[in-house]
């Protein structure tokens, strides 16, 4: 999980948002500062390119072993283009027609009904926090369609107000991490069912005049305890 905020991205410039909720995938292509070797080969490898370069690899080492062949090797674009179609559409990711069979109904529905849950208590804290009494908050999750390979998600937490995208703290962070994609809901689970139910982006909304009094008054007290 890439959480996206100012605080954890190379690139800010790619942040600026128009409208909410901001999508990144195949639009833009964010670094992280700093960030695991993990994370880092995960975000290189959605770079479609370098994947078609790798995808047709066989061809180019072809022409450096049966040279004479090089020219017609590399004027056969039909082969190539049918090894790219099942790299990317057999090999890595499941077919649009068996995607159903990744999850049933009543899972997938218990999944997004946990993820609306997590997702709005994680932004009740957050509103309650920062003192916001006005305007909407998303919770915005982005994952790469890629089910073969490590599962990649962008999640942010946007604002209408703006629009901009929060610059999480540190305790915010640690909150998103511990809370939003935990067992029996982990990435792949949501990944499954984004896949299954045609979900491109998830977007959970908050009203922050919906934040109860309760939890206003929790945060208050947390921040007090904390200075002391």
């Amino acid at each position: 999980m890439f959480l996206i905020s100012r605080s954890t991205v190379l690139n800010r410039g790619a942040l600026h948002i128009r409208r909410v909720p901001r999508k990144f995938m195949g639009r833009t292509t964010l670094w992280p500062r700093g960030g695991s070797f993990g994370l880092w080969a995960r975000l290189i490898f959605e770079v479609e390119f370098l994947r078609y370069f790798a995808a047709l690899s066989p061809f180019v080492v072809a022409t450096l072993i049966w040279r004479e062949y090089a020219l017609a090797i590399a004027q056969a674009p039909i082969p190539m283009l049918i090894l790219i179609y099942l790299v990317e559409g057999r090999l890595l990711r499941v077919p649009p027609g068996q995607r159903h069979t990744l999850v049933s109904e009543a899972e997938a529905e218990r999944g997004l009904d946990l993820l609306r849950d997590r997702a709005r208590k994680i932004l009740t804290k957050i509103a309650a926090g920062r003192g916001v009494e006005a305007g909407r908050l998303h919770l915005v999750i982005e994952q790469s369609e890629m089910l073969r390979v490590p599962a990649l998600s962008l999640v942010s937490v946007q604002s209408e107000d703006g629009p901009d995208i929060l610059d999480l703290s540190r305790d915010e962070r640690a909150l998103v991490e511990s809370t939003l994609l935990q067992p029996p809901l982990t990435e792949r689970e949501l990944q499954k069912i984004g896949l299954a139910r045609k979900i491109a982006l998830h977007d959970i909304g908050l009203e922050a005049r919906d934040v109860s009094a309760h939890a206003r008054l929790a945060a208050m007290m947390a921040a007090r305890s904390g200075a002391q």
